[in-house]
């Protein structure tokens, strides 16, 4: 089987039977080639129903776990995007085809780097990949920080801190996974106004949680 098969196959056997119908997310995952991401030691699962391993115990989430995130998140050509986790920088890739910028934090010095060879590669420039600690928020500061239009976070926390509501504009989004293995639900947050915000589970799933996510405590109220 050649790849161009095996990408078609992806989308139309996964992709497509998990609602995901939005005919310029499926162009687009024939234009950012997700083999370019992909470590060398895992190109043979490139286009599998998995996730692939990276270092430091993070992972690249499934194919139709990114596209239906993508779709939920429908990002528009004047917006400002915040991604949690890098990896390799395949999701800041889709997501620099339709935002303004994309900020993506990753905590891992190897995997910040090779976001950005990843990118640079790719001649992707409206993405800059961030060395730190996101999993509670992330500021960033000038026209590119926050508030941001959509806030993605690409691995699960057991619950979403107050930091990321703030930092997502009125009529912005928040994709995140919320919950502890394995028992998590991915959820569209979109702030209604100064205090509102409207959740929406969108499906069940089981993925990695953030390097250092916090934990909650036993005396929350």
């Amino acid at each position: 089987m050649n790849i161009e098969q095996a990408r078609f196959n992806m989308i139309e056997q996964q992709i497509r039977p998990w609602d995901v119908l939005d005919t310029d997310i499926l162009d687009l995952l024939h234009v950012v080639r997700r083999e370019a991401f992909v470590p060398e030691a895992y190109k043979s699962l490139t286009f599998m129903d998995t996730e692939i391993p990276l270092p430091g115990g993070a992972s690249m989430l499934p194919p139709r776990f990114e596209a239906r995130i993508l779709q939920e998140a429908q990002v528009q050509k004047h917006e400002n995007v915040l991604e949690i986790g890098a990896g390799t920088g395949y999701m800041a890739a889709l997501l620099a085809h339709r935002a303004r910028h994309v900020t993506t934090v990753e905590i891992s010095p190897e995997l910040k780097a090779m976001a950005e060879k990843n990118l640079k590669d790719y001649g992707i420039g409206n993405v800059d990949v961030v060395l730190g600690n996101g999993a509670n928020g992330w500021e960033g500061s000038g026209q590119n920080g926050a508030p941001y239009d959509v806030i993605i976070i690409s691995g699960a926390l057991p619950f979403l801190p107050e930091n990321f509501l703030k930092q997502v504009k009125v009529g912005g989004r928040i994709l995140a996974v919320i919950g502890e293995s394995p028992v998590m639900q991915a959820r569209l947050i979109e702030r209604t106004s100064e205090t509102g915000y409207h959740t929406r589970n969108l499906f069940e799933t089981d993925i990695r949680q953030l390097r250092d996510a916090p934990r909650p405590s036993h005396f929350r109220f």
